[in-house]
């Protein structure tokens, strides 16, 4: 379950009356009962966040099945989080894995109401701009608290979902001079009251500017207080970025901002402000090195300095973020005192730095993708070293968020190169992650960037990117669309290496179509390249598609001298163990479908020995469903039947409906053998149920046929009719010898 709130709030004061209030509506013992939505609205910088995140504290026990909490970043300088990207968050939050997540807003939204119905989950919106970001994230049933913080008061929420909002005004009198002296506390002494009073009002008795001034209080010790609030009231720097209904408490905030940054040393004040320009919501420290050109470890200090003087906050190890006050105040001061080309190749700094940090993760994570980077591209400071494919991927799920960012604030700024390397350089990581939503936007980016510069080499690798995240995210016709545009382009500009890798990619998609002649033809086309002008390694996968081909053409020896090829290519490139066993898995499906288990048994025996804790769930789950097919065959039911369940789980953890499907299907077989007619027709109907949606006719023909024989031996002729009619119906596209032997046969059990 979910646990993402962030630490409570640290020298909290105040507050009682509304907590109270909160506590209250949460209980039910408001005069309309339990209160699915709180808003606590109030003007920027009034402390809404502490006190949201104070609550959630405070009442997380009541919560057992999880805590979700997101930033939607309604006021931040850059574009607001989109509810279909909170909503991706919370999916992952809560296991779904990537290739599970559905594409539209509104078939997440049902994913995710699905998972926490009958739960007790808390969800924290935090900074949310308008009704609009916050409705697809609210849970759909009760027991689930859903606390929203915005500047606006979300009127529509009332109106529709039953919100009750809570307007936070100032601190009062008392609880501003309260939180000064809790945060100076060991650091002061002998403050007059009254001038701790002056200092609260001049803050406007915000939270933020309180906070800010009271750690220039504590940093300066020997500082009389009258002499700081002098210093604060002469503060006469305008600053338009900040907009608040009350131009009072605008004028404080903004006067305590630039008294704070105005009393930092130099390199802090310009890395601070530089740091406003960072594309993303958060960032670390060698990437604020990058902004600056300067030193990781002097960064790193810097970076502690704006830390303790709640200039930014830490969010982690190393790693930094800004309030979005604070972060347009950066800005602002970035574009007030940094020249046009500062600003530029600040900017460009970052970005390579991002660009050449990812192509390091990418050369520890793959041996297939060669880097697009030419030698002639200035390459920045220090870029993190990677202990490994796993710590590359480590090093994505942390820069995650900022990725797509730096890719469009590149091509924004002219930066078309580094638009379009970023997304062919994470080419391979997005596939391991699944990220399918940032990996289409930024390849789309690489396009129009590609295209903007006239680059038609770099085009078709995008178009190919494309081309893979379609098909990995189950969107075949979009995919043949993309490679087929890649394939064109490179066919017309002479780049053989690149036909052959846009046919392979085409080829694939092919495959998944069940378009087998197609397919075949393209995997042949990309096969002769590599086999003549190399690299060897590509000749293996290019094999082992063909060996899928043949096999699901009945041409079993044919599959099977494939499959020894791309075996043999991969004992001599010393290619990764996964490559191995996709190869021996086919050779026993090839081995079983020829009536010789002695040698199924011993190519699954090889595929297993080579299984490890880092192989992916995806390729143990392939295991389990051979596996359970060969235990099936040999009469081995028990075994067959666990196999089977395993298999299910695996492909359930990685979101693979076709995979959990096949596992329906072969245990349905599993229990027709032994006479569980009625539990078998349960899962056949489940395996029929995935494959309608979306739908997959050759699968979906085959499990129809199977629930068919089921229900005919369990006495319902009339089903296994009906059955066995769609099954027809949905094999009606395909001339294949497998498809036409079925057909065929579906035909006489039909007329019998």
């Amino acid at each position: 379950m979910p646990r993402q709130l962030p630490g409570d709030v640290s020298g909290f004061v105040g507050r009682d009356a509304e907590l109270a209030e909160l506590d209250a509506l949460h209980a039910g013992d408001g005069p309309d009962g339990l209160v699915p939505v709180v808003v606590i609205a109030g003007t920027a910088g009034v402390g809404k966040t502490s006190l949201a995140v104070r609550l959630a504290h405070r009442i997380s026990e009541r919560f057992p099945d999880g805590q979700l909490f997101v930033n939607l970043r309604g006021y931040d300088t850059g574009p607001p989080l989109v509810p279909a990207a909170a909503l991706e968050r919370f999916l992952r939050a809560f296991g779904v894995p990537a290739s599970a997540i559905p594409a539209g807003l509104e078939e997440r939204a049902e994913l995710y109401r699905s998972l926490v119905a009958g739960k007790r989950a808390l969800v924290v919106l935090d900074n949310a701009a308008t009704a609009g970001q916050v409705r697809p994230l609210l849970p759909g049933t009760a027991g689930c608290l859903t606390v929203v913080t915005s500047r606006h008061r979300l009127s529509g929420l009332a109106v529709r979902d039953g919100a009750r909002r809570i307007t936070l005004g100032m601190l009062s009198e008392q609880e501003s001079v309260n939180l000064i002296t809790t945060a100076t506390r060991g650091y002061r002494t002998g403050d007059d009251p009254a001038q701790i009073t002056e200092l609260a009002r001049l803050c406007a008795r915000l939270p933020l500017a309180l906070r800010i001034a009271a750690e220039r209080a504590a940093t300066h010790p020997l500082l009389a207080l009258p002499e700081l609030t002098a210093q604060l009231r002469d503060e006469s720097t305008l600053w338009e970025a900040l907009s608040s209904p009350d131009q009072e408490e605008a004028d404080a905030v903004r006067t305590v901002f630039a008294w704070s940054y105005r009393t930092l040393p130099p390199p802090a004040a310009r890395l601070f402000r530089l740091l406003g320009l960072h594309p993303g919501p958060d960032f670390s420290v060698h990437a604020a090195a990058a902004l600056t050109g300067q030193d990781v470890r002097q960064t790193h200090n810097l970076l502690d300095l704006l830390a303790g003087a709640h200039l930014i906050e830490s969010t982690g190890a190393e790693r930094y973020q800004f309030h979005d006050l604070l972060r347009a105040y950066a800005t602002n001061q970035a574009h007030q005192e940094e020249t046009t080309e500062g600003q530029h190749s600040a900017l460009n700094r970052v970005a390579v730095w991002y660009l050449h940090t990812a192509d390091a993760a990418r050369a520890a994570a793959q041996t297939l993708h060669p880097s697009v980077l030419s030698p002639e591209q200035t390459r920045p400071g220090p870029v993190t070293a990677f202990d490994g494919q796993q710590d590359a991927f480590a090093w994505h799920r942390r820069e995650q968020a900022n990725l797509l960012p730096v890719a469009q604030a590149a091509a924004q700024a002219g930066l078309d190169e580094i638009a379009w390397q970023l997304p062919a350089t994470l080419h391979c990581l997005h596939i391991a992650s699944g990220t399918f939503d940032d990996w289409l936007a930024m390849a789309h980016t690489g396009l129009e960037a590609a295209r903007r510069l006239g680059d038609q080499t770099a085009q078709a690798l995008m178009h190919d990117t494309l081309g893979t995240a379609y098909k990995d995210s189950r969107q075949l016709t979009q995919a043949a669309e993309q490679h087929q545009a890649a394939l064109d382009l490179r066919t017309r500009i002479g780049d053989l290496s690149g036909v052959a890798e846009s046919a392979g990619g085409l080829g694939l998609v092919h495959l998944w179509q069940r378009e087998l002649d197609a397919s075949r033809t393209r995997l042949e086309q990309a096969l002769a390249f590599y086999q003549q002008h190399g690299p060897r390694l590509r000749t293996g996968p290019t094999l082992c598609g063909l060996a899928y081909v043949a096999a699901d053409l009945g041409e079993h020896q044919q599959a099977a001298r494939f499959a020894h090829q791309a075996l043999a290519v991969y004992r001599e490139t010393r290619a990764d163990h996964y490559m191995h066993v996709d190869a021996l898995l086919l050779l026993t499906r090839v081995a079983r479908n020829a009536c010789d288990p002695a040698q199924a048994e011993e190519h699954m025996a090889e595929a297993t020995a080579m299984l490890d804790a880092t192989s992916s769930p995806a390729l143990k789950a392939a295991l389990h469903l051979e596996q359970a097919a060969l235990h099936r065959e040999q009469g081995r039911h028990d075994q067959a039947l666990e196999a089977y369940w395993a298999c299910e789980t695996l492909e359930r953890s990685v979101g693979n409906g076709t995979g959990r499907a096949l596992a329906y299907n072969g245990l349905g077989q599993t229990l027709r053998a032994l006479g569980r007619l009625p539990e078998a027709i349960d899962f056949h109907t489940m395996a029929v149920r995935i494959l309608r949606d979306p739908p997959q006719p050759w699968h979906l023909a085959r499990a129809l046929a199977h629930l068919a024989d089921t229900h005919a031996d369990n006495d319902q002729p009339e089903h296994a009719r009906q059955h066995r009619t769609e099954a027809l119906t949905l094999l009606n596209g395909f001339t294949d010898p497998p498809a036409t032997t079925l057909c065929r046969r579906l035909q006489e059990l039909t007329t019998a």
